[in-house]
């Protein structure tokens, strides 16, 4: 929000509201504006992502958002209970939407960190979880596996997970050299933390 006499250098487009007859409103976005300051560039914020939760948030309503609450703390606790005993448990208890799981046995016994479980999701399409958080927990794999993910889909990271753990002591080099599938392989991730290159180039 801001005040009408500012309106006119807003940057474009520009969302208008306009009342048709039958008393509905339609948005649309608009261009027309000499005296804008430009175009809207991603490094003036995430306006984006949180114009994307807040319809989120209102195509679901108060029961919604309850809802979906509910199945997102269904959905972690329904992980825990599936891999409590293929992975280590730090704290077994009932969990809100995240679970965390520990590696630290199995680098104790076969030399496979949190990391290279991690990568190996990579070979069976799965994004890896947030890792080595919260500090706490050695070797920490963070599980949140939010409202919106199905049964098949935690049935199968599940499974993925478990066949993971069954190549750590059967076939451990197939883990450390993960991701196979992958355009990058292993990068240097002490050198990219400490020599960031936050510039954007284009291939063209």
């Amino acid at each position: 929000m801001v005040k009408k006499k500012l309106i006119k250098y807003l940057p474009t487009p520009t969302v208008t509201k306009t009342i048709k007859q039958n008393n509905s409103e339609f948005y649309d976005l608009v261009n027309i504006n000499d005296t804008t300051i430009g175009s809207l560039g991603t490094f003036h914020g995430n306006f984006g992502l949180l114009l994307r939760a807040y319809i989120y948030i209102r195509l679901l309503g108060r029961d919604g958002i309850s809802n979906i609450s509910e199945d997102a703390i269904l959905n972690a606790n329904y992980i825990k209970s599936q891999l409590e005993n293929i992975l280590d448990l730090p704290y077994a208890r009932t969990c809100m939407h995240e679970v965390v799981f520990s590696a630290k046995t199995i680098k104790d016994k076969f030399g496979i960190t949190a990391l290279d479980i991690a990568k190996r999701l990579i070979d069976y399409g799965i994004h890896p979880p947030t890792m080595y958080f919260p500090l706490i927990v050695e070797e920490a794999l963070m599980i949140e596996p939010t409202e919106s993910e199905t049964k098949e889909t935690l049935d199968y990271f599940i499974d993925v997970v478990k066949e993971i753990v069954s190549d750590v002591k059967n076939n451990p080099d197939i883990i450390r050299s993960a991701p196979h599938s992958a355009a990058n392989r292993r990068l240097d991730e002490a050198k990219a933390a400490r020599n960031p290159d936050l510039k954007f180039t284009t291939t063209e």
